[in-house]
């Protein structure tokens, strides 16, 4: 827990093809942690579209941003086109470097993986990805959030898909300013789900819309695969048998 009378600097990258609610479910926490500026930060001025067509405005640019207390990776789509995009995965290493907390929600921790910052990390991300954290270096945990620490240094927050980086927020929330101030958040935000299907996992769903779900993504799964590969090779990391499914 950072003193309250800490302000802290929060930051979210934006980008083409992300998933907003990645962004945008993070957002609505984020955004209310007591003592503290949240923007959000893109590669230009310019705005962007998530992956199912919403405009999204940056605050400012990414050579703008401060130094920042709590970053922000969300995921999406559009993450396979920033794998190799030195500036994106420079800034998030820089930013990564200095911040006290990082959250990666989805595909982020693609990124963050691109970006050389998983080895030796306990993660998760989407389901339909979880299968590639080992090529950068990181120990697959089936849980819907997972806190990995660098000692007192750096903590790092690691959502699934899409709408666990609620989950992953408001946990990052406890860590910033403590419990009661994170189940107030979640509290103004009546965060109290409760879905009307128990199909939100691969072990829950039916299998025959698993199967679909899976189709459905078979593209995106062998780029993101192939990417990840390569990077495996660049960062000198060896899977046990090739392919850790």
């Amino acid at each position: 827990m950072i003193p309250t009378d800490t302000h802290l600097q929060i930051g979210s990258l934006l980008f083409e093809g992300l998933d907003q609610i990645d962004l945008t479910g993070p957002f609505e926490v984020l955004s209310r942690v007591p003592n503290s500026t949240y923007r959000i930060y893109g590669a230009s001025p310019e705005p962007v579209r998530d992956v199912r067509g919403l405009r999204m405005l940056p605050d400012a640019t990414l050579r703008d941003a401060p130094r920042l207390d709590v970053l922000h990776v969300p995921g999406g789509h559009g993450q396979e086109a920033l794998m190799r995009d030195a500036a994106i995965l420079g800034w998030i290493r820089d930013q990564a470097a200095g911040a006290s907390h990082v959250l990666s929600v989805c595909t982020g921790a693609l990124l963050l993986g691109a970006a050389g910052l998983l080895v030796g990390r306990r993660a998760t991300t989407y389901w339909n990805a979880v299968h590639l954290l080992p090529f950068f270096g990181a120990e697959p945990v089936d849980a819907r959030v997972v806190i990995d620490r660098d000692g007192e240094d750096r903590t790092w927050v690691f959502a699934a898909g899409v709408t666990a980086g609620i989950d992953g927020a408001l946990r990052l929330a406890a860590e910033l300013r403590g419990d009661e101030a994170a189940q107030g958040i979640q509290l103004g935000i009546q965060y109290a789900p409760e879905p009307p299907f128990d199909s939100g996992t691969p072990g829950t769903a039916p299998p025959a819309i698993l199967a679909r779900a899976r189709a459905a993504a078979a593209d995106i799964t062998a780029r993101r695969e192939a990417t990840a590969r390569a990077i495996a090779a660049e960062l000198g990391i060896r899977v046990p048998g090739g392919d850790p499914r």
